[in-house]
């Protein structure tokens, strides 16, 4: 029997369901959060919890549980479905009330589910790298929230998928924002460049820890937005993800980089992030260094 949390009781995933009348299921009207595991830890866990909570509260829903009863119940339910490695999927949504744009008045309880996802880690990919397309970027202009209503993203990564890739690199006009699921990073003159944390991007977990890495280790780092151009012509390019953590790009429609291998810096960069892990989760078995 597999396990879920709704509304703050873990129960049998099969009964965990919502009404028809939920906003998240008409509108779209919640924000989630993906949670990695490791050796059956939670990785980043507070990062994740602090930018759940700002996402509800960015569109005015209130989380109807502490961050610290959040991470108790995520742990049990980890627990009770002896998950070792792969995702926790959590959101939270404005509630059942009849359909009407307008938030709903009155005593309207917030709908929180979670459920865990098993996975491994993307091994091959980590080690010889990915494809990617280049779209442009039609989303809305709060892309800082990560928010339920994800279409745009959806299509970008359609479009890249229809093309046998593994990512769709979008930009408004000349100016690079970030992949469908993922930040997208550049290294120029030895540089890792990635876009500044701004509305225009979702402020990831993991390129936050990468950012922390290069600083740590003295790897020239900055964020500031980049052109085109530069990608075209970077002598590096890789994403980065809760799933994906730190991924070579290879290829850029059609045009290979670094003749299509991993460039030092991401590698280098990978091998950190590990240590990272293991420092939060403890020893991994299969490492990529």
């Amino acid at each position: 029997m597999e396990f879920a949390l709704l509304n703050g009781e873990i129960i049998d995933r099969s009964e965990a369901k919502v009404d028809v009348e939920d906003r998240g299921y008409q509108f779209g009207d919640g924000v989630y959060e993906v949670i990695r595991i490791y050796n059956g830890k939670m990785f980043t866990i507070d990062e994740h919890l602090e930018r759940f909570v700002k996402s509800a509260e960015s569109i005015g829903i209130t989380i109807p549980f502490t961050s610290l009863q959040l991470s108790e119940m995520l742990e049990e339910l980890l627990i009770k479905n002896n998950l070792e490695t792969g995702n926790i999927y959590m959101q939270v949504t404005r509630g059942i009330a009849p359909r009407n744009h307008v938030f709903p008045t009155g005593n309207v309880v917030p709908t929180l589910v979670a459920y865990t996802i098993k996975g491994v880690r993307p091994l091959e990919s980590l080690k010889s790298g990915v494809k990617a397309i280049l779209t442009e970027d039609i989303r809305w202009l709060r892309c800082d929230i990560k928010s339920l209503n994800l279409l745009g993203n959806l299509l970008a990564k359609q479009k890249a998928s229809e093309q046998g890739c593994f990512e769709a690199i979008q930009h408004r006009g000349d100016d690079v924002t970030e992949g469908s699921s993922s930040n997208i990073f550049i290294v120029k003159n030895g540089m890792v460049i990635t876009h500044e944390s701004n509305n225009l991007i979702l402020k990831g977990i993991t390129k936050d820890v990468i950012l922390e890495l290069c600083i740590k280790n003295n790897i020239q780092v900055q964020e500031r937005t980049f052109s085109l151009a530069e990608l075209e012509e970077a002598e590096e390019v890789f994403l980065s993800s809760t799933t994906s953590e730190v991924m070579p790009v290879i290829e850029i429609e059609g045009k290979k980089i670094r003749a299509g291998v991993p460039g030092p810096i991401t590698q280098k960069l990978q091998g950190l992030f590990e240590k990272e892990i293991e420092k939060q989760c403890g020893l991994l078995v299969n490492k990529v260094y």
